[in-house]
């Protein structure tokens, strides 16, 4: 029998619950550089669940102001979800950055090291009423405070930025080092009633089986997806934050068992005990694959 179980997007606050319920799936998120307004359209037809524009890492400081414009000049497309990663609330581009965002027709932003609650909260201030919001947890004091920031205002889901943690902490994302991070992370999520977490890049644009194991890590730690910072990274992406042909099989073989002796509370199949928390975890399999043709 697997551990592994599909995660679904969801919300206890009334405002976002049903948005985020309507939203496609939240996989693999494309990182692109706001300096090459050229790849926009190109990034949402590039099978991404979600596409970035980037304001902050992938820009040089000299080129901010004109990347920032590039957002408002040039068409934002709406194939896909987009967001807009801006600069950290520790930068003098943030305030900039905010009140571009609020003149685009986005889904939202990611904030860079929100470190605290307040950080979400004067993002939350600047932005279009309809935007959400997507902090990056990337340093210590930022994972110390999580559940604050996640039950911030308008607190879509987060993401764990592990290079720049490692950064801040010394730490190296090897050897199950960052095994607490990402559980902490993925717990306040689900405390805070946000949906599920968004894991750290892949470096190696090449090495898809280094990023299948990243990615089934991920899956493993309850995150919902995971930053690409090239196309080739999104299809083994995708794939990966789905149940498995094997967990299909044994989900569909429980629920065919189940079905034949609908009297049953409990039973045993193929010698492993089922009761309702397994018949739940295949029903959830199952419905995260649809029907079969």
């Amino acid at each position: 029998m697997v551990d592994r179980q599909p995660r679904r997007e969801s919300s206890r606050r009334p405002s976002m619950g049903a948005a985020m319920t309507a939203t496609p799936p939240a996989r693999s998120w494309l990182f692109v550089p706001s300096t090459r307004p050229d790849r926009f359209a190109k990034a949402a037809a590039s099978g991404a669940d979600r596409v970035i524009l980037d304001l902050e890492d992938a820009v040089a400081p000299s080129e901010k102001v004109d990347a920032r414009q590039n957002l408002v000049n040039e068409a934002i497309p709406h194939d896909v979800p987009v967001y807009v990663r801006v600069n950290s609330a520790l930068t003098p581009w943030f305030e900039d950055d905010l009140a571009a965002a609020a003149r685009l027709s986005i889904r939202g932003i990611l904030l860079p090291k929100a470190d605290t609650a307040a950080h979400v909260e004067r993002a939350a201030a600047a932005i279009a009423r309809e935007h959400v919001i997507v902090p990056i947890i990337e340093t210590a004091i930022g994972l110390w405070n999580v559940l604050d920031v996640a039950r911030a205002p308008r607190v879509e889901r987060l993401v764990f930025g592990a290079l720049d943690f490692a950064l801040d902490t010394g730490m190296h994302d090897a050897d199950g080092a960052f095994d607490y991070a990402r559980s902490r992370i993925a717990i306040a999520s689900k405390i805070a009633g946000i949906a599920p977490p968004v894991d750290a890049v892949t470096l190696g644009i090449d090495d898809q089986d280094l990023l299948k194991r990243h990615a089934t890590r991920s899956w493993h730690f309850g995150f919902g997806g995971k930053l690409c910072i090239h196309p080739k990274q999104i299809r083994a992406t995708n794939e990966s934050f789905r149940p498995s042909d094997e967990d299909v099989a044994w989900a569909r073989a429980i629920l065919d068992e189940q079905a034949a002796r609908p009297q049953d509370a409990v039973f045993a199949h193929r010698g492993e005990l089922v009761d309702r928390p397994v018949l739940e975890r295949a029903r959830l399999i199952v419905a995260a694959v649809g029907p079969t043709v």
